[in-house]
C-alpha cells in the first residue's frame, strides 16, 4: 500500500512511518501544498493529514484532495481534538480521525477501517 503522511513535525511524520505494521510504501509532506506535489507524484491509496501546518492547513489540502480524486482515503491525525473540528474534517471528505497522541495499534485500526467501507 502507498501511503502519504502529511505532518508539519518531521518527528510525527517518522512515529507515523514506524507504527503504521506491514510493508508499505511511504512518502511524506510538511504541509498541505507538498502533500498536493507528492500526491500527483506517488497517487497513494491512503493519505495521514495533520490539520494546524503553515502554507496549506488540512482542511483545505483535504478540500482539493477531494476534488483530484474523490476516492482517496484519508485519515486526519491531529492534536485539534473538538468534535467540530472532527465533523468538519469528515464533511469535506476524510473517512476518519485520530487524535494525538496514539499508539501504534489504534492507527493500524484506523488504516484497516479505511478500507471496509
Amino acid at each position: 500500500m502507498r501511503i502519504l503522511i502529511v505532518d508539519d513535525s518531521q518527528v510525527m511524520r517518522r512515529v507515523i512511518e514506524r507504527s503504521v505494521t506491514g510493508g508499505h510504501e511511504f512518502r511524506m509532506a510538511s504541509n498541505g501544498t507538498e502533500a498536493l506535489a507528492e500526491f500527483e507524484a506517488f497517487d497513494p491509496e491512503v493519505v495521514t493529514m495533520d490539520l494546524t501546518m503553515p502554507e496549506m492547513d488540512g482542511l483545505t489540502a483535504v478540500d482539493r484532495l477531494m476534488t483530484k480524486r474523490p476516492d482517496v482515503r484519508i485519515l486526519v491525525v491531529s492534536a485539534l481534538g473538538d468534535v467540530g473540528t472532527a465533523v468538519e474534517a469528515v464533511k469535506r471528505g476524510a473517512r476518519g480521525f485520530l487524535l494525538k497522541p496514539f499508539d501504534a495499534a489504534a492507527l493500524n485500526e484506523e488504516i484497516e477501517e479505511l478500507f471496509r467501507d
